[in-house]
């Protein structure tokens, strides 16, 4: 049995369990971090000394990085079209994996922050603004790639389409002004179908 540390509010713990339904591996989450503390203890740093989530423990197999474990399901299981059969369109899934990291997930962690988990007495809303304005960029660069595609790799999702995903629900989800991106929303809609979304992913703000 695969067991997740982490909660279920944190957006790279729903990017492990959202994929590990859809590839259909077993897995048992357990509350880790935020409220629920435990990973500052010796030993959940003796298995990520970054003392984040989520991390992955299988027997004796240790693994953090949402992203990694993302990657690891989803070979592990060689299910298509999660785990592409063409090194080819596994490469453009890892493209759109780093896209996220590299292009949206600081401004999408400073918006999620200041607009959810900051009281309004205390926000910053030039910063908030300004992390819009970046991400609404990044987000443009996503639409007008899915003008051209059903997902982020094709026909159908794959872990491409899971940091971005993810990311998505927030972005729709959070209170302000968003530029109508078309081909957005409709791949964010066909995302909001399937049960492993709307249960790891479409989960109330916190």
């Amino acid at each position: 049995m695969i067991r997740i540390l982490g909660r279920a509010n944190s957006i790279n713990v729903q990017k492990v369990m959202w994929t590990a339904a859809e590839v259909g591996s077993e897995v048992e989450r357990q509350d880790v971090g935020g409220a629920f503390g435990g990973n500052d203890t010796p030993e959940y740093l003796a298995m990520n000394p970054n003392g984040r989530v989520p991390v992955l423990v299988e027997g004796d197999f240790v693994l953090w990085e949402s992203q990694a474990i993302v990657r690891y399901l989803a070979e592990k299981s060689g299910k298509a079209p999660w785990w592409a059969a063409k090194i080819e369109d596994r490469a453009h899934a890892n493209q759109w994996m780093d896209f996220y990291i590299n292009s949206l997930h600081a401004h999408m962690t400073a918006i999620f922050w200041g607009l959810i988990r900051t009281t309004p007495e205390k926000r910053d809303m030039a910063a908030i603004g300004k992390a819009i304005a970046e991400a609404s960029k990044a987000w443009a660069i996503v639409d007008a790639h899915l003008a051209r595609s059903s997902f982020m790799t094709g026909q159908e999702p794959s872990m491409g389409d899971v940091p971005l995903g993810c990311a998505a629900h927030r972005w729709h989800a959070m209170p302000f002004d968003r530029p109508e991106l078309k081909n957005l929303r409709r791949w964010h809609e066909a995302l909001a179908e399937r049960k492993p979304y709307r249960q790891h992913v479409m989960l109330p703000l916190s």
